[in-house]
């Protein structure tokens, strides 16, 4: 069954990027004209953790598996075989993988053969072989049988060859005077060219004259292929390379042979997580063919989860809405410019709604529940795909009174044969994958790399003996292509979505509530880190610390002062403190009543007169709601928003000089929160700075 498109019509749709790419709509259904003609460039899909690149991938897998030649690898996780011989490595390991899954018939077509690829294989297979040791030979040789299936399937699954193959490398072993890895892969290649080879297969072999120092002899290219291999470091790399093409040397000859024209489309490759070097090793010597001007009719599809990659530099970039009708990726004189990088774009508003609509037909969470989980993932599709699962196996009683944060308390079914899975953390797993995630739970509560350094200092130096566990973290954040240190957000962990489960776990973590030992101890240390005076960065700790009310003194003692911008500004980031909220807590947030005035005033600052006490209650009143409505894990609240307005007019009226920016902010403040855009400063400022 196919899978929701949620805005990746662009690619999948049957006029979409891979359409006229392969030339083919999804299941074979019709043909398309190739955009590129006989030059399809390399498609690369950008974008960080849970942007949906392999779920892209598998439905392309899905969509066309059966009516075109495809295999899809996940290039950051090529297995190794039990007790492999120094023939295998991650290339050669990756290329059988890669034949094994394209071999199939498909519609209307026969088997893809590869004997070429076949033979480097068994070639540089023989590498370690000893006279004494026939057990790793044998081992060996039969990993192969499923590739050399695909030359011959009854010959090469039998296995009947491999005895031979092992009685002609021990009459070899005596004998030899040239290099041992010559010797014995030409003996291997041989016994496989008479055991499991065709008479049309044979002239496959040819094909390796071309290699380095061949001459124009396929056995001689075959042997010093062997021995390039096991030499190493560049010589390898060249290997390998000629190894890629024989790859798409015996996919371009399944569409250019004897029978040629009875297939339709072109042949796909998928590489999931190919910003990894094993990506690399298998796109790069492809690319530097088409460079010299080969054409192979290979349609690569392929993600990277840095869009900054070096191997990008020279690609042409465009973002995924851009390639649904047309995709141009004009081919320069570097090698980089076969590429096209595709970024892959966060859901929209709509999208995130259809996703909800999908696991909550019968709309039972609250309305605006989808638009605040946009908010909170970004339209991140990982993030807003988990969520939407969990509002639609809410239980019947929460379902009225949910919020992005009572979503992430819940746990979620993700297949039918396991238990449920907590939310927060299995979405932090998955958007963050590493051993600990407690060092970057506690730095997720700093500002700068500043603030992160000393917060580790403090209470992380048993994590690292061999460096700046803060440093780490952030080389670490980089390299997934997470932003850090935000200066406009004034976060170390940049991210809302990642920050934001990252500080759940903070506080959750250790199941101590009501102490919460660890979150406490952090944001206390943070306190005193920006102490004695009460500046806004204390102020914000002191909220995450549930104290409010040094925050509504310093706000009301500093507002006559001329600057409201700074006043207002002070105000937003002091309210953008996490919220030390309970969790599975039924009802309404405490904030809300403290906003609308509804909450005891409780004690006073002593020495108040009526008016600064008036002045004081609106203060608080007003920090209240700004710390609700701009809170990521809670909902909109229209009779809060409204409270805003009324508390930022009255202020206004009370100011000498900054009447007109508090009056602004009064427009413009609420429309920012019902448009679910950050608060505005100046008021009205349409980048919202």
């Amino acid at each position: 069954m196919d899978r929701e498109l949620y805005g990746r019509e662009a690619v999948l749709h049957d006029s979409g990027l891979v359409a006229r790419l392969s030339g083919l709509t999804r299941h074979g259904a019709a043909r398309v004209a190739y955009e590129h003609g006989d030059d399809p460039p390399v498609t690369v899909f950008t974008g960080g953790r849970g942007m949906g690149k392999t779920a892209l991938l598998k439905e392309v897998r899905n969509r066309y598996k059966g009516y075109t030649p495809l295999a899809l690898l996940d290039c950051a996780h090529v297995e190794p075989p039990a007790d492999h011989g120094p023939g295998w490595s991650e290339v050669t390991g990756a290329l059988t993988e890669l034949a094994v899954q394209l071999s199939p018939k498909v519609l209307a077509a026969k088997p893809v053969q590869f004997p070429r690829l076949s033979l480097g294989l068994v070639a540089v297979a023989s590498l370690g072989w000893s006279q004494e040791d026939d057990e790793r030979a044998r081992n060996d040789l039969l990993r192969l049988g499923p590739l050399l299936a695909t030359v011959d399937a009854t010959k090469g699954a039998a296995g009947n060859w491999v005895a031979k193959v092992l009685s002609k490398l021990a009459a070899n072993f005596a004998e030899a005077t040239a290099p041992m890895a010559g010797v014995l892969a030409e003996a291997t290649v041989e016994t496989v060219l008479e055991e499991v080879f065709g008479r049309f297969q044979r002239a496959s072999e040819n094909w390796y004259g071309s290699y380095r120092n061949a001459g124009g002899r396929g056995k001689a290219g075959l042997r010093q292929l062997a021995i390039d291999f096991e030499q190493g470091g560049r010589r390898r790399r060249e290997a390998e390379d000629f190894l890629v093409g024989a790859l798409t040397e015996d996919l371009l000859h399944a569409y250019t042979g004897l029978r040629r024209g009875t297939r339709v489309g072109r042949p796909v490759l998928l590489l999931d997580n190919a910003h990894e070097q094993l990506g690399r090793r298998l796109v790069e010597p492809i690319l530097r063919a088409r460079a010299d001007g080969r054409r192979d009719r290979v349609v690569i599809l392929a993600t990277s989860r840095i869009r900054e990659h070096e191997g990008l530099r020279h690609a042409t970039r465009t973002r995924l809405p851009e390639t649904a009708h047309r995709a141009p990726c004009p081919r320069g004189t570097s090698v980089g410019s076969g590429i096209l990088a595709v970024e892959l774009t966060p859901l929209s508003p709509a999208q995130t709604r259809a996703a909800f609509d999908r696991h909550d037909p019968a709309g039972r969470t609250p309305a605006e529940l989808s638009r605040a989980v946009h908010r909170l993932t970004g339209g991140r599709p990982l993030g807003v795909a988990l969520l939407g699962r969990a509002a639609g196996e809410a239980p019947a009683e929460l379902r009225a009174g949910l919020t992005p944060g009572g979503l992430l308390d819940l746990t979620v079914e993700l297949r039918e044969d396991t238990p449920p899975v907590p939310v927060a953390p299995t979405l932090l797993a998955e958007l963050l994958p590493v051993r600990r995630p407690g060092p970057y739970a506690v730095l997720a509560a700093t500002h700068d790399e500043e603030s992160a350094r000393m917060l580790a200092h403090a209470r992380l130096q048993a994590e690292s003996l061999d460096g700046d566990v803060a440093l780490r973290v952030r080389d670490r954040l980089r390299s997934e292509d997470w932003a850090v240190s935000d200066q406009a957000s004034r976060h170390f962990v940049a991210d809302p979505l990642l920050r934001a489960l990252l500080l759940y776990r903070l506080r959750f973590e250790d199941a101590d509530d009501p102490r919460y030992a660890a979150w406490r101890a952090v944001h206390e240390t943070l306190h005193r880190h920006y102490g004695p005076e009460p500046g806004p960065y204390r102020l914000h700790h002191d909220l995450a610390l549930g104290r409010t009310e040094e925050a509504v003194t310093h706000l009301r003692v500093t507002f006559p002062e001329q600057d409201v911008l700074g006043w207002l500004g002070r105000l937003r980031f002091v309210a953008a403190a996490p919220y030390p909220r309970e969790r599975n807590r039924p009802g309404p947030d405490p904030r809300r009543a403290v906003a609308l005035g509804q909450a005891p005033s409780g004690e006073l600052p002593a020495g108040l007169d009526a008016d600064s006490t008036e002045l004081h209650l609106s203060v608080r009143r007003l920090l209240h709601a700004v710390w609700l409505l701009t809170d990521p894990l809670a909902l909109p609240d229209d009779d809060v928003a409204d409270r805003l307005a009324h508390e930022l007019r009255r202020l206004s009226g009370r100011h000498l000089t900054g009447s007109g920016s508090l009056w602004d902010a009064a427009t413009h403040w609420p429309r920012d929160i019902r448009a679910w855009r950050e608060l505005s400063l100046p008021p009205g400022r349409e980048d919202g700075v």
